[in-house]
């Protein structure tokens, strides 16, 4: 049986829901998505392993070949929640727009691997002399789930890893890491009339926001890349709750904040020195302080600019790699042992919005780089350079 054409492929993924949110109410498996890739790519001969991350939540590693090296094509098969009383189509299904195919996940980032199999059907009838490993993960959106498990196990993957995120085929070799982290000061509360009955947990917090800008100031000095739009590390103060009434000391106060760090800061450094200013704040304040991070932390990352992956992927785009704000699996895929790249189609200013497209003007352009990308690393030997 024939396999369906490039955009078959694509509507089918579109069509199918694999939403990941931290709220459970939206949250949904992938397993249709996984299913449909395991599906296409076992029929033309790769061989599929899916993994479960969870209960509803799968990773799919499909390979074509076998030995050491080759190069890893990789993406997350889930997408952000959407409104979809904002969207002027249906989400769920590829609508072609003014030169766009529109649809959820359409650019962040299931239509990518459509585009990876028609790059590598013409090839398959060669030797293949490296693996080609397909690469499908869950929950990228929420808690990275699925490469966090991939790294965990520890099993090679490739030589070289290319995660198809949007970044207008340009390529990226450096993020910030994300840190989201959350204070909470327990104290004790009391007549507002005298301070001697209570501690209070906001006037802590306080204290422990002015130490936090500290670090910030000290890490803006010591860390700057003039390679990121913002060549700082940031941290922002996002949102705080406490207390109940003006007239009773607070006896409670919570605070969530973001940390972007630059790649070469190190996140347990960095909670260290935090931890080190909070405890004594809670001495001096007579309250308890719980610190810790709301969700694992994505490390920054950062792929040497004179290697192997960087220079091929400058040469093939026409572009110097780059870096940007967002984070990406690439960390974890680092980790494995892969020179890790993220380079893919779409825009990263229209994903996350409704209307989420991708230009028909970029399918072209992408399949013939993976398939160079792929001749460059399973059909020539592993020496070439």
């Amino acid at each position: 049986m024939p396999l369906p054409t490039l955009k078959d492929q694509f509507a089918a993924l579109i069509a199918a829901p694999s939403v990941s949110c931290t709220q459970p109410g939206l949250d949904q498996s992938n397993s249709a998505v996984i299913e449909l890739l395991a599906g296409w790519l076992a029929d033309l001969g790769f061989s599929c392993d899916i993994q479960q991350v969870s209960p509803g939540k799968f990773n799919l590693l499909a390979s074509f070949g076998s030995g050491p090296g080759g190069l890893v094509l990789a993406g997350h098969s889930d997408t952000v929640p959407f409104d979809g009383q904002l969207w002027q189509t249906d989400p769920l299904k590829l609508t072609e727009v003014d030169g766009r195919w529109v649809g959820l996940g359409s650019c962040d980032m299931k239509g990518f691997f459509a585009l990876a199999i028609e790059a590598v059907k013409p090839l398959l009838e060669q030797p293949f002399k490296q693996p080609l490993l397909i690469l499908a993960t869950c929950d990228e959106e929420s808690s990275m789930a699925g490469a966090r498990a991939l790294a965990d196990a520890g099993r090679p993957l490739g030589r070289a890893a290319v995660i198809g995120e949007p970044t207008g085929l340009k390529p990226i070799r450096m993020h910030k890491g994300i840190m989201m982290e959350r204070i909470d000061i327990l104290g004790r509360s009391g007549h507002s009339s005298d301070p001697s009955l209570g501690h209070s947990a906001l006037e802590a917090m306080h204290d422990a926001m002015g130490e936090l800008r500290g670090l910030r100031l000290q890490w803006q000095r010591e860390f700057r890349n003039p390679q990121f739009t913002v060549p700082q590390p940031t941290l922002n103060f996002g949102c705080i709750h406490g207390g109940d009434n003006p007239n009773r000391i607070c006896g409670q106060c919570s605070m969530e904040f973001d940390l972007r760090p630059l790649p070469g800061m190190d996140p347990n450094v960095l909670r260290a020195a935090i931890q080190q200013k909070l405890n004594p704040i809670a001495e001096r304040h007579k309250v308890k302080i719980d610190y810790a991070p709301l969700f694992p932390e994505v490390p920054p990352f950062e792929q040497a600019e004179d290697c192997e992956l960087v220079r091929v992927a400058e040469r093939l785009t026409g572009h110097r790699a780059e870096a940007v704000a967002f984070g990406t699996e690439a960390p974890y895929l680092q980790r494995l042992g892969c020179e890790t790249l993220v380079l893919g189609p779409g825009d990263i200013a229209c994903a996350h919005q409704p209307g989420e497209y991708l230009e028909m003007s970029r399918l072209q352009p992408t399949v013939q780089l993976l398939r160079q990308l792929i001749e460059h690393y399973c059909l020539t030997p592993a020496t070439a350079g």
